[in-house]
């Protein structure tokens, strides 16, 4: 009779959530964004853009509460706990609490504060370029409200890319404490 205990251990899901959320973040952030930038035209990138992001940072958000949930403990009798009391537990403060409080307030703050201060942006530099006959990305001179809505759509981009960093640099300082305790 098969063993299906393994289904039962917050082990696997843990590797496999941790798995999903760095290959997510690193093809994102590496590939699929710098590609699609180059290959298909600005209107359909950015129609793009605006139907992936919402997921991407929905999975950022979700799976380090998942990591968290399902922390695998020590298995020994005084060993650090499984579950939320591990992730908490003081021994734990900065290799396991630490990088995922930062990979789950980096992500949300993308998904609930940046992404729709850009859309906003996005909405009126659309409505300047029906007033001005032009473009926010077509050569310059511009006038003075898309300049300034050029800016402002260039330092919140800005921001969503250093959190997105951020994401991904607690997403491996996580990796490689994770990895430390399978040696």
């Amino acid at each position: 009779m098969p063993d299906f205990s393994a289904f039962k251990s917050p082990g696997p899901y843990h590797i496999i959530s941790y798995g999903t959320l760095l290959g997510t973040t690193v093809f994102e952030s590496c590939f699929a964004g710098i590609i699609a930038f180059n290959t298909i035209p600005r209107p359909q990138f950015s129609l793009l853009r605006n139907r992936i992001f919402p997921v991407y940072f929905s999975v950022q958000t979700t799976l380090p509460v998942v990591l968290a949930l399902t922390y695998p403990g020590s298995g020994l009798p005084l060993g650090t706990a499984s579950g939320l009391a591990g992730t908490f537990a003081e021994v734990n403060r900065w290799k396991v609490l630490a990088p995922l409080a930062t990979m789950f307030v980096t992500a949300l703050t993308n998904l609930v504060l940046i992404r729709p201060a850009t859309n906003n942006v996005m909405r009126q530099r659309n409505l300047q370029e029906t007033r001005d006959g032009k473009k926010s990305y077509d050569p310059a001179p511009h006038s003075k409200e898309m300049q300034k809505l050029n800016k402002a759509f260039g330092r919140i981009h800005g921001a969503s890319a250093l959190l997105n960093m951020g994401t991904l640099l607690a997403t491996l300082w996580y990796g490689f404490n994770l990895a430390e305790r399978i040696q």
